[in-house]
Order: C-alpha cells, then sequence, then structure tokens
C-alpha cells in the first residue's frame, strides 16, 4: 500500500470517529433533556402558566394569590375574556356593568402588580367560537393550567383533561372543620326548608342550618353543631340551639 492511501485511510477513520463521536454526544444531550423534564413532571409542572376567565377576574381573589406567590408561571388572559368584559361593562344592566368593570380593574392590578407576568394572549380561534370553548383550546396548547370559578366550566374542563384551579375549593380545604358537639356562634338571617328551620352562616362562609331557628329570625344565637356535610356548593352544617341541646341532654 503506498503513503498516500495510508494517509487517506488515516483521515477516512478520524472522520468516522469524530462522527461517531458528534452522535454519541447528541444523544447524550438528549437523554440529559428527557431526564429533566420528567423531574418537572415530577415535581408537578412547577411554575406552570395559569390561563383566567372573567369569572376569575370578576371573583378577583386571584389577585391575592397570585402576590402571595401561589401562582410562579405567566397568568394568561386571553384577548376574547377583556372583550367579554368590555362589552358585559357596557351593557345597561348596572349589576352586570359593575362586576365587568370590576375583572377589568383586577387585569390591570395584575398587570401592574407582577410587572413581565402577565400575557395579553390571541387565541387564534375563529370569533364564533364560543369563550370557553377558547379558553380550553388556549390551556391545552399551552400545557397550562385554567382557573376559574365557573363551576361548569370547571367540569367541562376536567374532562378534557385540562388541569383547573378552583379558587372555592382552594377556600373549601382552608376552612376551619367545626367537629360535632362544637358551639359557635351565628346570625340566623332566614327560614330554612324544614318546619321550624332558621339559617345562617359562619364567618367563613359555611351556611347554618338551625333547628327551632325560625323563630329567632333577625337574632344572634349560640348553636350546637350536629353534624358537618360537604356538599359540591361547599360545606354546611346542622345545628341546634345551644339551650334547646342542654335541655335534650337533660
Amino acid at each position: 500500500m503506498e503513503r498516500d492511501d495510508i494517509i487517506i485511510l488515516l483521515l477516512a477513520a478520524n472522520l468516522i470517529v469524530q462522527a461517531a463521536f458528534v452522535v454519541w454526544l447528541s444523544r447524550r444531550f438528549a437523554a440529559a433533556s428527557t431526564a429533566s423534564g420528567d423531574r418537572t413532571a415530577s415535581r408537578g409542572g412547577a411554575g406552570k402558566d395559569v390561563v383566567i376567565d372573567s369569572c376569575a377576574l370578576i371573583d378577583g381573589r386571584i389577585m391575592q394569590i397570585a402576590k402571595a406567590g401561589f401562582l410562579p408561571g405567566t397568568i394568561v388572559i386571553p384577548e376574547r375574556v377583556l372583550q367579554e368584559l368590555q362589552l358585559l361593562a357596557d351593557t345597561a344592566d348596572s349589576y352586570k356593568r359593575s362586576r365587568a368593570r370590576y375583572g377589568l380593574d383586577t387585569a390591570k392590578a395584575l398587570q401592574d402588580a407582577l410587572p413581565g407576568r402577565v400575557d395579553i394572549a390571541d387565541d387564534g380561534l375563529a370569533r364564533n367560537v364560543p369563550v370557553d370553548d377558547a379558553i380550553t383550546q388556549l390551556a391545552r396548547r399551552r400545557n397550562a393550567c385554567l382557573y376559574t370559578t365557573d363551576y361548569n366550566l370547571n367540569k367541562v374542563a376536567s374532562l378534557k383533561q385540562v388541569c383547573v384551579l378552583n379558587v372555592n375549593e382552594l377556600a373549601g380545604a382552608l376552612r376551619p372543620e367545626h367537629l360535632p358537639g362544637e358551639t359557635v356562634t351565628v346570625k340566623l338571617v332566614q327560614k330554612g326548608e324544614g318546619r321550624g328551620q332558621g339559617i345562617g352562616y359562619l364567618e367563613e362562609g359555611a351556611m347554618v342550618v338551625v333547628d327551632g331557628g325560625a323563630a329567632l329570625l333577625g337574632r344572634t344565637v349560640e348553636v350546637r353543631i350536629d353534624r358537618m356535610l360537604q356538599t359540591e356548593a361547599g360545606r354546611m352544617a346542622f345545628a341546634s340551639l345551644k339551650k334547646a341541646a342542654q335541655k335534650k341532654r337533660a
């Protein structure tokens, strides 16, 4: 074999080795990226974006939740949500108008409080697509969670495998537990459906159905918790007037 042929073979071998090294290195980077993605998924999607609807803006509690750091990702406000609020803000109904304006104020407050973290996004869909459908599709495309207080939208989005954050569920989880036998103070504000029942509300919003409370409407009374019940609408308690409960035990 001539000297030139040997040099050509050595150069070819060197190129093959370099190519093999590049392939090996690219595979290592791909494996590392996959492992990193798996670790992010195992942490539950830390820093995940949140798409919010008009109900969430009107509710307003997202402001304090975001400022407290519980929504670390980007807060996405779809353009059609702002358009929906604008239409409501121009309506003749004073109640709807005030709520819509409050929702727009919440959006502006989020922008001011969280600079660079609020994204006004175009969903890219036709105008005739219903707002709830557009919001759900946007959340799916961005692999984001949907933040809403709308019960029906919550259910539909969950069926479509979209992550949903419901502040009402969060509030319910944070409410203090009241155990049977515990005494609480409640103001009776209306009659219940059952005979002689009165209805009141605890400070955290839970409804209390008081046996024998219908005759004491407008008064603040001490009641004894008989049992607690968790419903889809929230937590409620059934109670007896404290004096009546004491007489029963005697």
